[in-house]
């Protein structure tokens, strides 16, 4: 028997529908199937229309009925969305004429008028039954949200969400949508007359299946699977004195969150972005300021629980790192036998015994321009805001340093980052006489290569295993990246390894 899960909302306006589309649109991805039922005029299309605006960013959008030519495509930031109206379709036969028969599953398909054709319905899909409610007023309606199937689980969570809102007081706050990043968790801004905050969907979820020794690589190399660590590093970076968000409201079994919102200015600037030198000298003395800390690996995360941050060891590494032989290398042309694959991990296995063996610290692990927030208003170092923590681990310092100054997103010139690297190997020797200028430069680059290399894969994964095709364009700034630690005379055997077995990306 089809799963299915259900719950009814009073809308008051068409303001209380776009609020509701707006928290669907929170949990919806490519391959979703929303469907739209009602009496004529019962509010189908403004919800369409709604959602439309809301994932496009854009509440002057022009979304148009697709009565007359059944079917509108928009490709739209997340994902490619298809509106589909029904009304005139007299055979389910006909979808195929319009694209919709079978469903494609690289989009979200948003359909008025499912009745006319219910046998081309698929078995998972949510659907949303609009009514009248004249005794309420004029423009008040009445939404029962049904998920069948595999959708049940996710119309089960947008009640949760919606539960959630309204014990926190935000349930009738506008919703602006915010740009997601490469994980499963989805963000979006809420305001009311008090201000803005920052709302965070954190669905429990591993990512992939449990293929390493029986574990996902999210277990297998330390990445959050639930909300719990972004409130417990969250809290410990303030309480060291650093610019962490704030959290107002918490469900930590459901994974929702309500933090600060410290703003949406960066660091970078200009088309293409490139770094503004003087919030990257702040970041990097953030960064010292935090590597001088005595940091504790265990914190508090309620009365009665504690987290510990999790080791960044040679095993975490490792299976990063197989990413390129996994994903890139089949990419690119080349299927790697064993004996290369052997041959590749014992390289990198001895070599990542120097940087298991340097002093730990606080490893944010993807400390660069996406994730900073520049807070003009504050001073010194606390004019960095860092939002993105909840994959912390213990590790050595040069990994977060190669984040900032190699970023994944952006050209870092090199003589900035060698102008930046320089100031943070200061800012360490001026409070510990004892710190290693030579042998930090060898783990940096022994961490830039480790971090290229999986990104290369990762990159690859995120376009082929999720269809996330936009990741691509980095992979050269990664393999410019990769050259340049390469070059370091203790990854001489690694620089001819690579020449002759990895190919560069497509420019």
């Amino acid at each position: 028997m089809t799963a299915t899960s259900t719950f009814s909302v009073a809308l008051a306006n068409e303001t209380a529908t776009s609020e509701l589309m707006a928290d669907l649109a929170l949990l919806i991805g490519a391959g979703d199937v929303v469907t739209l039922s009602g009496d004529l005029g019962a509010g189908k299309t403004a919800a369409a229309r709604a959602l439309i605006r809301y994932l496009a960013a854009d509440d002057t959008l022009e979304v148009p009925s697709p009565t007359f030519t059944l079917a509108q495509s928009y490709e739209l930031p997340p994902f490619p969305l298809v509106h589909a109206d029904l009304y005139r379709i007299n055979d389910a036969s006909e979808l195929e004429e319009i694209g919709l028969s079978p469903l494609p599953d690289d989009i979200v398909a948003l359909i008025e008028w499912p009745e006319r054709a219910p046998d081309a319905m698929p078995t998972d899909r949510i659907d949303i039954a609009f009514s009248h409610r004249p005794a309420l007023g004029s423009a008040a309606r009445a939404a029962e949200i049904t998920g069948y199937g595999k959708a049940a689980a996710k119309v089960a969570r947008l009640n949760e969400l919606r539960q959630f809102l309204d014990r926190a007081g935000f349930l009738n706050a506008r919703r602006e949508r915010m740009p997601g990043d490469a994980s499963t968790r989805s963000y979006a801004r809420l305001r009311n007359d008090d201000g803005s905050v920052i709302l965070m969907n954190s669905p429990r979820r591993p990512d992939g299946p449990a293929i390493y020794n029986g574990s996902s690589y999210s277990a297998a190399v330390h990445l959050a699977e639930d909300v719990r660590p972004f409130v417990a590093i969250g809290n410990g970076l303030r309480k060291h004195g650093f610019s962490a968000p704030a959290i107002r409201h918490i469900d930590l079994e459901s994974g929702f969150l309500i933090t600060e919102d410290l703003g949406a200015e960066g660091i970078i600037e200009g088309d293409p972005p490139r770094p503004i030198a003087e919030r990257y000298e702040a970041a990097v003395d953030m960064l010292a300021a935090l590597h001088r800390e005595a940091l504790p690996d265990t914190l508090p995360l309620t009365a009665d629980e504690s987290y510990d941050i999790p080791v960044f060891d040679i095993d975490a590494w490792l299976i990063e790192i197989g990413l390129m032989l996994e994903w890139y290398l089949p990419d690119r042309g080349a299927q790697p036998s064993e004996e290369l694959r052997t041959e590749f991990l014992g390289m990198w296995r001895g070599l990542l015994e120097k940087p298991a063996a340097a002093p730990q610290t606080w490893v944010i692990r993807d400390f660069h321009s996406p994730n900073i927030i520049w807070l003009a208003e504050r001073t010194g170092i606390l004019r960095v805001g860092i939002i993105d923590f909840q994959d912390a681990l213990l590790g050595p310092a040069a990994y977060d340093v190669v984040s900032l100054l190699q970023d994944a997103r952006i050209d870092v010139p090199e003589q900035l980052e060698l102008s930046l690297l320089t100031r943070y190997i200061k800012a360490r020797r001026a409070t510990d006489e004892s710190f290693d200028p030579a042998g930090f430069a060898e783990l940096y680059a022994i961490m830039s290569a480790q971090r290229n290399t999986r990104l290369l894969g990762t990159f690859a994964r995120l376009n082929r295993r999720d269809g996330k095709p936009q990741y691509l364009k980095h992979q050269p700034r990664i393999w410019t990246y990769l050259e340049r630690s390469l070059a370091h005379p203790a990854l001489t055997t690694f620089r001819i390894w690579y020449t002759a077995n990895v190919p560069p990306p497509v420019p």
